[in-house]
């Protein structure tokens, strides 16, 4: 598969967003290490985690735990497979999304993911929501000194706007390589934090990548809004691949800084994101996905 960077570290063009594996709906435990199986044999190295994608009040590092077995147990090579977690949320028993950025918090998560991803140190922690009850230089300097103390290699922030990321790239410098915000078809406000992450050199991850286009007109009745994305449909089918496909095939086009992470949960879907890396879209498809306006 073609290959972009994290910091210095060459990874997939498409890596694997494996929340799904855990929460809600999640599939039985074969079916989950298939699908991570799946990913590395379509070429997949950047595998993306987090300590709270669990079900609500239960198993608390899940998914950890999960691809810390897919990968003990895959029959190839994994020494360049890049494992990035984060911390900073919770899910307690009501199934909300808590946010804990203090210092001593976030040290403590690493080191339980440390020992759950079952290595010497996190090859990408990332910050996983600001805490507005805490400064974030605060927390950015808790990964400082995670950093120091050799137990994550590179760092990364999430959910960010472009202060914040200025704010962590002059405490962290070339030790931050990544931002990982929500943009997909039908959320596009990153465009500024998209930039910056081209002109500073850090990795985008965009999270929850391939909203937007579950359904559209073509497909029948839906949502009154989803015409607004009937253009990843139309190009799908001139092409003949999926809507999917042609999603990220057009977010890889938007900058050499994009890296997406689409979820997956059974090993078809997973093998069918990979095969976008080598799409190439025309300026003409393009502009028509450009097009596809979210209002």
């Amino acid at each position: 598969m073609k290959s972009r960077l994290v910091g210095a570290v060459p990874v997939s063009a498409i890596g694997l967003g494996a929340m799904p594996l855990s929460v809600e709906g999640r599939p039985g435990e074969a079916r989950a290490l298939a699908t991570v199986h799946a990913a590395l044999d379509a070429g997949v190295t950047l595998l993306d985690t987090a300590d709270s994608y669990h079900l609500p009040g239960d198993d608390p590092g899940h998914n950890e735990f999960l691809l810390a077995r897919a990968l003990a147990a895959y029959g190839g090579d994994t020494d360049g497979v890049l494992v990035t977690t984060k911390g900073g949320r919770g899910r307690p028993a009501d199934g909300s999304w808590t946010v804990t950025g203090t210092p001593r918090h976030l040290k403590a998560a690493a080191e339980a993911s440390l020992k759950r991803l079952g290595v010497e140190a996190i090859g990408l922690y990332q910050l996983h929501k600001p805490d507005p009850a805490v400064p974030f230089e605060d927390s950015v300097g808790a990964l400082r000194e995670l950093l120091d103390e050799g137990k994550i290699r590179l760092a990364g922030i999430s959910n960010t706007d472009v202060r914040q990321i200025r704010t962590a790239h002059a405490i962290l410098g070339d030790r931050l390589v990544s931002v990982q915000n929500r943009y997909s078809p039908a959320v596009r406000d990153s465009e500024p934090e998209l930039r910056l992450c081209a002109e500073l050199g850090l990795a985008f991850l965009p999270w929850s990548p391939l909203g937007g286009v579950s359904r559209s007109v073509l497909d029948g009745p839906s949502e009154p809004a989803a015409d607004r994305f009937a253009a990843f449909h139309a190009v799908a089918r001139e092409r003949g691949v999926s809507p999917q496909q042609i999603t990220l095939a057009w977010l890889l086009a938007k900058s050499p800084a994009m890296v997406p992470i689409p979820g997956a949960s059974r090993p078809e879907t997973i093998r069918d994101s990979a095969a976008a890396a080598d799409l190439v879209l025309s300026g003409e498809e393009l502009a028509r996905l450009d097009g596809a306006e979210t209002s």
